[in-house]
Formats: C-alpha cells, sequence, structure tokens
C-alpha cells in the first residue's frame, strides 16, 4: 500500500486507479531505467524500417492497459498539471501534432512515476520542471 500512495501523490493526472493500474500490470515499475520502462509500457517510438525504407516511429506494443490509462491521466494531466501542461504546449508550439505531444506527456507521466518509486520520494512540482 505504501508504494501505490507514492504513486498516487502525483495529484494532477495520476488517481487511484491508475496507480493501482501501474503497481499491478507494471510490477518492474521503479526497477528499471526510463527507456526500458517506455518499452514496456509501449510509449516508446519504435521504427518501421527495411533495408533503405524509412518508415515512420510509432508506439506499439507493451502493455496496453497500462498505455491505456496513461492516455487518460495524460488527457487529464494536461489540463491540471504544469509541469506536463508546460512539455505539451511546448511542443505544440514547435509543430508537433497533438497526438504527439500528447504521447510524449504520458511517456514523462510514466517517467516521472518510476522516478519516485525507484527514489520512494513524493511528488514535488519544483523537481520535475526542468530548468
Amino acid at each position: 500500500m505504501a508504494r501505490e500512495g507514492s504513486v498516487a501523490a502525483l495529484h494532477s493526472g495520476i488517481g487511484p486507479v491508475v496507480a493501482r493500474t501501474l503497481l499491478a500490470e507494471l510490477p518492474e515499475l521503479g526497477t528499471l531505467d526510463r527507456q526500458q520502462v517506455a518499452a514496456l509500457a509501449g510509449v516508446a517510438p519504435l521504427n518501421q524500417d527495411s533495408g533503405q525504407h524509412r518508415g515512420p516511429r510509432r508506439i506499439w506494443g507493451g502493455r496496453a492497459p497500462v498505455r491505456t490509462a496513461l492516455y487518460m491521466a495524460a488527457v487529464s494531466a494536461i489540463r491540471c498539471n504544469p509541469t506536463i501542461r508546460a512539455l505539451y504546449t511546448r511542443l505544440r508550439a514547435t509543430g508537433k501534432p497533438a497526438k504527439v505531444a500528447l504521447v510524449a506527456g504520458m511517456r514523462k507521466l510514466l517517467t516521472i512515476a518510476n522516478a519516485m518509486l525507484r527514489d520512494a520520494t513524493p511528488w514535488t512540482p519544483s523537481q520535475a520542471v526542468a530548468p
């Protein structure tokens, strides 16, 4: 229950349902690095290359329930969490499509939750904002 409380402390975006989904579907959360946990959740861009053809990067694979929960958490976080909102608006201002910016928010939420569990620290918005 202590792990659940620390993940749910990410008050803006991750609520009790998403926290429980992350802990149930990603028991490795807190033990992997950010690239590994993003790939495991299915929010890492994977290439579609073959020979000299360079295809688009897409997210796929991973654990669908985690990706679904992170999607709704990111939609909420864009409205309520200043860190995720700043990331989203910065990416949209540089011309990224809305869905790409939303997936970046999903990955950022997952990375923050992973670091919180790894370091056993509560959510503090001042630490999450990039300098």
